[in-house]
């Protein structure tokens, strides 16, 4: 059979799945290969096996507004989803970018309250006893919402550090970032230039994409403020 014979399968999908109801679980990358996973329920069967839930996964839903996925050919690259059983979609209403928290020196506990959004980026109020925060975007990705990090006051870090940590929580599709930039292009150059409860995007080796990251990607009425415990 010629090579114009074969029928070409999709290209594989990245996606991570997070557990109904659960505001601790971290989520969990799935690569879908429809050349190996055949049909949504084959891909449902390696999910329940994968999350660790209590019951068989039934449906998938989109995170922000709870929408059922139908087949697998609607499982988008680079997107998170839901997995739930046969119970109704629970919307968790928490900031999202807090399931992938990373505390670079200690281990905290975070709780987390709505509050204006202007409070929120003006005042720096999300801070704790010797630590502080800040959001990083991923660079040209207008799907995944920002993630918050924290760091210590305490505890001098190296910027190559700080990179690094950025990069195993950024998983940008471009690889190592190398760059932390503000939301207008120019670049970070050590931690001493962080702001508390700031915003910024992190970027590899391409070119900084200047996209409306915080407009798409924030809810214009409300933010989270987060309270850090040592």
């Amino acid at each position: 059979m010629s090579p114009r014979g074969l029928a070409l399968a999709p290209p594989a999908k990245n996606v991570v799945v997070y557990r109904n109801g659960d505001p601790f679980f971290p989520g969990r990358k799935f690569v879908v290969n429809q050349r190996r996973v055949l049909t949504l329920e084959a891909f449902l069967n390696e999910v329940t096996e994968s999350i660790g839930a209590p019951l068989a996964v039934r449906n998938l839903y989109t995170p922000r507004h709870g929408r059922r996925v139908a087949e697998l050919g609607d499982l988008q690259d680079g997107c998170q989803y839901v997995a739930a059983g046969l119970e109704r979609f629970k919307r968790l209403d928490i900031c999202p970018g807090l399931r992938t928290v990373f505390a670079v020196d200690s281990f905290f506990v975070c709780v987390c309250f709505p509050l204006t959004l202007h409070s929120s980026r003006n005042t720096g109020s999300p801070c704790a006893l010797g630590s502080f925060y800040f959001s990083v975007f991923r660079n040209g990705d207008l799907l995944s919402p920002p993630f918050p990090l924290l760091l210590s006051r305490s505890t001098p870090l190296q910027w190559d550090t700080l990179l690094a940590t950025l990069t195993e929580t950024a998983d940008l599709r471009s690889g190592a970032v190398s760059r932390l930039c503000r939301l207008d292009g120019t670049q970070v150059c050590g931690v001493e230039e962080l702001v508390n409860g700031d915003y910024y995007v992190a970027v590899g080796n391409e070119e900084y994409k200047r996209l409306p990251y915080f407009e798409l990607l924030v809810p214009q009425d409300s933010a989270y403020k987060v309270l850090w415990y040592v």
